[in-house]
């Protein structure tokens, strides 16, 4: 009998942080969301472990006031100055199983659709951005009207404000994109959108009025950027290059100088936005083409520059 020997598998953690670095930013984003919700929900286990003699009702307020108040951001004004990083971690944060579940199904579906034509780092910028519209809006509105004043005590969280940014961004700029829809069919995304705000705006009236605020607050950047966007301006841009320069603090300098430089070329910012936007509107109308006659129908050089712009925004 021949005995081979068997390389040694990779356990569940080495999976899923190979998984997390050779993912896009829409798995990371995803897997971000969901290591912040098992980590909270470790952290009320806990709590319950070693509280004694303390009902459900206690336990959960021991939980808000000790975990999730450092997590989501506040109404107040006030409290908000004694926690000004609730403006990045409430986008990443849930109450429960079904609100992280039905919000990460959305992040994918828009993101998926997202990144078929713009950038991760455009889809980036766009969820923490779109997050940071959404608190504002928030806490303009609940600080501003007085039938809201009375949620100034409260606070937020989740990643819709965040996901509704994406949404609209790509909605707008695909809108007669369709998608299938249970139960009902295809369906464009300018219908999904307008659905989307008609309803945000009737829910303000609801008791989750907070929440469907930042939604619109989301949703009022993702427009934003787009109409900006097609007009060869990127209004994340900034915040693009602040994170590439923070990332760039923890990668490691290659040891070795390379002896020969290739000559710089150096453009203005609107004319790298005008040429990004041409080679887009060409991508588009590829995609057009393939979408009445099939990928057959393209000549060479159509081929080639699908290919190689599917590349480059990897």
């Amino acid at each position: 009998m021949q005995v081979t020997s068997v390389p040694h598998a990779m356990n569940l953690a080495d999976e899923i942080k190979m998984s997390f670095r050779r993912g896009d930013i829409l798995l990371r984003l995803i897997y971000i969301n969901i290591a912040v919700f098992v980590l909270a929900g470790l952290s009320f286990v806990l709590i319950r472990l070693f509280t004694p003699g303390i009902g459900l009702e206690e336990l959960r307020a021991t939980y808000n006031a000790n975990v999730l108040k450092y997590l989501m951001v506040p109404g107040s004004p006030g409290e908000l100055l004694n926690r000004p990083w609730t403006l990045i971690t409430y986008m990443f944060t849930h109450s429960n199983f079904f609100h992280i579940f039905f919000n990460m199904l959305m992040l994918y579906w828009f993101g998926r659709i997202f990144l078929q034509y713009l950038t991760s780092k455009q889809l980036l910028s766009t969820y923490l951005i779109g997050g940071l519209a959404g608190a504002l809006l928030y806490l303009i509105f609940v600080n501003g009207f007085p039938g809201l004043r009375e949620s100034q005590g409260g606070s937020m969280l989740g990643a819709s404000a965040s996901i509704m940014a994406i949404a609209i961004s790509i909605s707008f700029y695909v809108p007669d994109y369709s998608l299938n829809l249970l139960l009902i069919g295809p369906v464009k995304l300018k219908y999904i959108a307008l659905f989307f705000i008609i309803l945000d705006v009737m829910m303000i009236a609801s008791q989750n009025a907070g929440g469907h605020i930042a939604h619109l607050g989301g949703a009022i950047y993702g427009y934003g950027f787009i109409s900006r966007y097609k007009n060869g301006h990127d209004s994340g841009r900034w915040l693009n290059r602040l994170v590439d320069s923070i990332t760039g603090l923890f990668k490691r300098k290659p040891r070795l100088s390379v002896a020969y430089r290739k000559k710089a070329q150096y453009i203005s910012d609107s004319e790298y936005n005008k040429n990004k936007v041409l080679q887009q509107k060409e991508v588009d109308r590829i995609l057009d083409k393939i979408a009445k006659g099939g990928y057959e129908s393209l000549t060479k050089q159509e081929k080639e520059t699908l290919f190689n712009m599917s590349n480059k925004n990897k």
